[in-house]
């Protein structure tokens, strides 16, 4: 069976699930490629941002403020957060949309046996085979956004603690 038969025997469901499977890889590879830059540029982003901070505590007479490093750092590392709800979005609702695809294609094939019992089996495998590719889909569309998710998550969490012992250093330098 080629792969667009395969799409179209999902019907609907499964077109819906190929379209949030391009939309979050794209968003995957672009959080990727900012995450890498991002890395590259650490320690000018730590001086920068050192920088910023060091004149804010000249401005506000402060020595040092471990909380506004910390806000800092967090505001910085939030702005390479973005796009990270949708890839999780796409992650917990594609076996969603897979299972209400299996309910779909098994109350089809209830309804086939209903009106006119098992003497058409092919009809009836059709809501089976409707479910089971729409279950299917729905858990290549999932796993790897959940895996790219958790996988940037820790990623970003790692920026977060390098950015502290980049800037650490540096504040305590004045």
């Amino acid at each position: 069976m080629r792969l667009i038969d395969f799409i179209n025997a999902g019907g609907s469901i499964t077109w819906i699930l190929v379209g949030m499977n391009i939309i979050g890889l794209s968003l995957i590879l672009w959080r990727m490629f900012i995450l890498r830059d991002f890395k590259n540029r650490i320690d000018a982003e730590a001086k920068m941002l050192a920088n910023d901070l060091s004149v804010l505590f000249k401005t506000k007479g402060l020595l040092s403020h471990i909380d506004l490093v910390k806000d800092g750092i967090s505001r910085r590392v939030h702005e390479l957060e973005v796009g990270m709800t949708s890839i999780k979005v796409i992650a917990t609702t594609a076996p969603l949309l897979g299972l209400l695809g299996t309910v779909v294609g098994i109350y089809e094939a209830f309804q086939v046996i209903s009106s006119k019992g098992l003497s058409d089996p092919g009809q009836f495998a059709s809501g089976i085979s409707y479910a089971l590719i729409t279950t299917i889909v729905g858990l290549i569309v999932a796993i790897p956004h959940y895996i790219a998710h958790n996988y940037l998550s820790g990623e970003l969490d790692s920026l977060e603690i390098k950015m502290e012992k980049h800037i650490s250093p540096m504040l305590q330098g004045e």
